[in-house]
């Protein structure tokens, strides 16, 4: 029975499966290839990928120059930059920046975006198709306040327009080469916690210092009562 993906039927190509039958992937990856005309349908987001997405504070984006050139932008902010606005939409401010316009360039002539996401402390990734329409401020302010919104406050930037990206499909895969890396807030409260064990094992060890010197005391207070 075949079991045509979205995400197979994207990322997979004949190329990639002459590569898959080199090494026995394509008994894996085959039947979720493209079935003639049927390609699936689009994926809708699960709740651990859109706790990942709401949480990132980076993320990649990669779209198509007119001439066919792969272009990839790093995209950072607070946790919760990027909003997952339902199961079947992500969206994220786009700041003023070098004034280039390259993405949103590429975005007017070809709506098809990637977005990948890396969690890593706990060692996860995200890989996501999509379309993009670009929303400028004009058209829906309330839009772009909203993405402008995070859990720890407003982003206080400039922002012009919007990239709303419908999802058509996703990808969780293997944490393998992926190195554990931790933010300033994880780190200071290891920190935190590390003191308090330090400063826990001092204190025990004064006061175990403490019974023995009590003890000494004791004994040599027997040792001179015999003499």
């Amino acid at each position: 029975m075949h079991s045509t993906t979205r995400y197979g039927a994207i990322a997979f190509s004949s190329a990639s499966a002459a590569r898959q039958r080199v090494n026995g992937g394509i008994n894996v990856y085959g039947p979720q290839m493209a079935d003639g005309d049927f390609v699936g349908v689009p994926q809708e987001l699960d709740g651990p990928t859109s706790l990942l997405i709401r949480e990132t504070d980076s993320c990649f984006l990669a779209t198509v120059t007119p001439s066919g050139w792969p272009y990839i932008q790093h995209r950072g902010g607070p946790p919760g930059f990027v909003h997952v606005l339902n199961t079947s939409t992500i969206a994220l401010a786009d700041y003023v920046g070098n004034q280039q316009f390259v993405t949103v360039g590429n975005l007017d002539t070809d709506n098809r975006i990637a977005l990948f996401f890396v969690d890593y402390p706990t060692r996860s990734r995200v890989k996501v198709f999509g379309r993009a329409d670009i929303i400028e401020r004009a058209d829906d302010p309330q839009l772009l306040d909203q993405l402008l919104t995070t859990p720890g406050g407003a982003i206080r930037a400039r922002c012009d327009r919007a990239i709303v990206v419908r999802v058509e499909a996703f990808d969780r895969n293997c944490t393998k080469n992926i190195p554990p890396k931790y933010g300033t807030e994880r780190l200071q409260e290891s920190l935190r916690l590390a003191r308090a064990d330090f400063a826990g094992e001092i204190e025990r060890l004064r006061n175990h210092n403490l019974d023995l010197e009590q003890e000494n005391d004791r004994l040599r207070a027997i040792i001179d009562g015999e003499r």
